[in-house]
């Protein structure tokens, strides 16, 4: 019968795969003529909320744990389905064999590693979170420096390693710390960013991502980027490596002034910060994202709004620029962005009047809402910003809807949403189909560590999306931004032409893109 499709699933009991090769397998099969859809992942519970969700959760999945491999394919006959089988256990057995001739030096221990490359003064924590605070330890010990971008590490144990490290003299950033940019080198998830006088400490990864991406492209320059992990700057921790971060930029001779990156820090952690700032003989800028402005002015900081503002004004400090000039210039952009929100808001059939953001930086999930509190309208969020609410699931969209795809129910035993764009791409068709959804929101961030190949894997979603709110009588309106560089891999300029391409209203920053899906909101009807 025309349009039927057959669902062939293997499960194979305590067979462990990485989720990056595991990604790569899936695509494979994804893109094989006669395949619907494919799955190659491990039993998680956030994996199988995923095989449920596509149609794909067969009946011996339901009982699968962690370690378990399942794969899951849908296709047009069984003997396709089968063939698509067959392949995924040739590609993982490929991968396997690979990995285990590779001809790169592999050290089994931290003295070996060492022993390799004596002169080493950082480590690079990735493994899972229950481990990671004894090998940070064990690195503290020899002396070195750490960055933790394992999350799910015990609160406790960030507090007992930062401790311990400022008594040494050392850096620990991190639990939780996906980008920083030392000496020039990109770690974790990082861009390809200029050199030059602009140090910048971050307790949010994509939010030093942006600032960073945004100093480059106006043809300034980044000194250093040091992450902190975002639980630094709460009350419990204290901001020990906040302060301490920017007290040594502060005394960094490359360094002309200084740039802040946070959700709001807590009180105590203000003072710490205001302390350093006052002291300071250079210009500090700080955004924290949902504070008042005007209480982190206070602080002898200039204080900004957004990332792109923060980024600006660091950047026309540093050109001994006035910051009222560079806040006139954002003013004329954003009265721009007003009268495409007007244009764009006329073509929206009856009921449409949501507002759906499917993020993968956190950050821009945050600041997106902060934003987007101009409204005036109620909105829900797997996390949330005040005064917005929590989603009961965050598998549905409900009303405006913001979703942080980096939050750990998503991450858990698959690629970070920054690599595997598979559950954005669901999510974008799921939102296409909804009468009441006006505009989705994404963002899009390149640069090391992220999927090398953005607008192969996300614009088929994308048109595909746009395609179905059409037939259905229906606008659907879909606003980006590109964080990254002409420098990075992914070829900046490449992306935004496909995705322009796609249909995307691109946008140079998130802020940009948020305000302008704001503005279109306000002029929908309830």
């Amino acid at each position: 019968m025309e349009g039927a499709v057959v669902i062939k699933a293997v499960l194979s009991k305590g067979r462990y795969y990485d989720s990056v090769t595991l990604m790569a397998v899936a695509r494979q099969l994804s893109s094989t003529a006669g395949v619907a859809d494919a799955a190659v992942v491990m039993g998680t519970d956030s994996n199988k909320a995923i095989l449920k969700a596509s149609g794909l959760l067969a009946g011996p999945f339901a009982q699968a744990c962690d370690t378990d491999l399942l794969i899951a394919v849908k296709a047009s006959s069984s003997a396709l389905a089968c063939a698509a089988i067959a392949k995924a256990e040739e590609l993982l057995k490929a991968a396997r064999k690979k990995d285990a001739g590779g001809k790169a030096e592999r050290c089994r221990s931290l003295g070996a590693a060492l022993d390799s490359l004596p002169g080493a003064n950082l480590a690079v924590i990735s493994v899972a979170g229950k481990y990671a605070a004894d090998e940070a330890m064990r690195c503290l010990e020899k002396g070195l420096h750490v960055m933790i971008f394992s999350d799910n590490v015990p609160l406790e144990r960030e507090i007992e390693l930062k401790r311990f490290a400022a008594k040494k003299g050392l850096m620990v950033m991190g639990p939780d710390c996906g980008t920083a940019i030392i000496n020039g080198a990109p770690l974790a998830f990082a861009n390809v960013v200029r050199r030059g006088d602009i140090g910048v400490v971050s307790a949010a990864g994509t939010g030093l991502q942006e600032v960073s991406c945004v100093i480059s492209n106006e043809g300034a320059g980044v000194s250093q980027a040091i992450g902190t992990g975002g639980r630094d700057v709460k009350k419990e921790v204290g901001g020990v490596m906040f302060v301490e971060a920017l007290r040594v930029l502060l005394h960094d001779a490359a360094t002309k002034v200084v740039l802040l990156v946070a959700k709001p820090p807590h009180e105590s952690v203000l003072k710490k910060i205001g302390a350093e700032a006052k002291r300071a003989k250079k210009p500090v800028v700080a955004a924290f994202m949902g504070a008042d402005p005007a209480d982190v002015a206070k602080l002898g900081v200039a204080a900004a709004v957004t990332l792109e503002e923060a980024a600006l004004l660091a950047v026309g400090l540093s050109r001994g620029e006035n910051p009222d000039a560079v806040r006139a210039r954002l003013a004329q952009r954003q009265a721009a962005l007003m009268a495409l929100a007007e244009r764009e808001a006329r073509r929206f059939a009856k009921g449409q009047r949501w507002l759906r953001g499917l993020f993968s930086g956190g950050t821009f999930c945050a600041e997106t809402q902060v934003i987007f509190r101009r409204v005036g309208s109620e909105a829900y969020s797997n996390a949330p910003v005040s005064p917005f609410k929590p989603l009961k699931d965050s598998w549905k969209s409900l009303g405006h809807s913001f979703i942080d795809l980096g939050e750990d129910e998503f991450t858990q035993g698959r690629p970070h949403p920054m690599i595997d764009y598979s559950v954005r791409n669901k999510r974008i068709m799921e939102e296409a189909h909804d009468p009441g959804a006006a505009v989705v929101q994404l963002d899009v961030v390149l640069g090391h560590g992220s999927n090398p190949s953005p607008a192969q894997d996300l614009a088929p979603a994308i048109k595909a999306g746009v395609a179905v709110a059409k037939k259905a009588g229906r606008h659907l309106a879909v606003v980006a931004t590109v964080t990254g560089t002409d420098l990075d891999p992914q070829n900046k300029a490449g992306v935004e032409a496909a995705l322009r391409a796609a249909g995307v209203m691109l946008q140079p920053s998130n802020a940009a893109a948020s305000i302008l899906s704001s503005e279109i909101i306000k002029r929908l009807s309830p």
